[in-house]
């Protein structure tokens, strides 16, 4: 028979069980119900961005001098420095959706998944495009300047990266990052968001909206494609890597915004989704589909029903 003491043991080994089962619930209960998953996700992205910057090199394309698309100077002094370009398209609009939250009354929740929303859009869209950078390696159109080919090299000839001279490795090695271009995607990426988020505050895509708050919603999209543009007039790029640059910039942009916002045509496009929690109580308690439904209706059907309640109220006219 077993004695007191193994007793105690067993009801010893159950608590510890139950406590470590409790905590696993805890934290899969924390887990589901807040914001823990994107912030892992978004510190995993921070990290392999920052290994790609610091150790990969591009695959370094062969290239032949007389090839006229990589011929172009290289400009010492670019017309959107990278530090101007983290003020244009990160500090100010991040700025503005801040300020917008605090004059606006938004809430602790709508400042938290928009400014959450826009770094994610920032980080994702640089991580994709260095990955690609690297991996197309893609020359510059002012490879040659950069390169400063030893003399002697053949000019009608396929040649390697071993033939420069360069000796700033930077400067050499970044001469293979043209496909796409950085600071197209992150110009969009920053400033697309900024003009998503505006557009929806200010339900640009109601029937009859005002042009004003149109032209607002447009601005953002128009400082980003100028700094794209910016980038062919620097000869760090050509249209080609602009616009998939651009290109990939906006959705990035698009996607990290609809995690959070429902769709611009829907009728509360200004008002984020709840928090995980929220939708989770609300969808244990059966009241997650009219939200929904709430949420995603567009505009048109408001007004059809505004227009057939003016003509059941109005008398009828008789023809003139």
């Amino acid at each position: 028979m077993a004695g007191p003491s193994s007793a105690r043991g067993a009801r010893a080994r159950a608590s510890s069980a139950a406590a470590g089962n409790g905590f696993v619930a805890s934290a899969q209960r924390f887990w589901q119900r807040s914001y823990a998953s994107d912030y892992v996700g978004l510190a995993l992205l921070v990290v392999a961005y920052l290994l790609i910057v610091l150790f990969v090199e591009p695959f370094h394309r062969m290239f032949s001098l007389d090839n006229i698309a990589i011929q172009y100077p290289h400009a010492e002094v670019e017309r959107v420095p990278v530090p101007w370009l983290f003020v244009y398209a990160g500090l100010i609009p991040l700025g503005v959706l801040v300020a917008w939250a605090v004059i606006f009354r938004g809430g602790a929740h709508k400042m938290h998944v928009t400014v959450l929303g826009f770094i994610t859009s920032l980080i994702l869209t640089s991580f994709i495009t260095d990955v690609i950078k690297n991996a197309v390696g893609r020359p510059r159109p002012d490879l040659i300047a950069r390169c400063k080919p030893e003399p002697g090299t053949p000019a009608h000839k396929l040649v390697t990266y071993e033939i420069c001279t360069e000796t700033n490795h930077h400067t050499l090695h970044d001469g293979w990052r043209s496909f796409p271009s950085g600071h197209s995607s992150f110009a969009f990426a920053g400033l697309g968001f900024l003009s998503l988020f505006v557009a929806g505050q200010l339900h640009v895509f109601r029937p009859r909206t005002n042009l004003t708050h149109a032209l607002l919603a447009l601005a953002p999209l128009l400082a980003a494609a100028l700094i794209a543009i910016s980038r062919c007039e620097d000869y760090r790029h050509d249209v080609y890597d602009v616009t998939t640059g651009s290109l990939l910039g906006i959705l990035v942009a698009l996607f990290t915004y609809r995690r959070y916002y429902p769709p611009l045509r829907a009728r509360r496009c200004d008002e984020p989704y709840p928090n995980p929690g929220e939708m989770m109580r609300k969808a244990e308690g059966g009241g997650w589909t009219k939200v929904k439904d709430e949420e995603t209706g567009e505009f048109e059907l408001d007004e059809m029903d505004e227009e057939r309640e003016g003509l059941t109220a109005t008398p009828g006219r008789s023809g003139s």
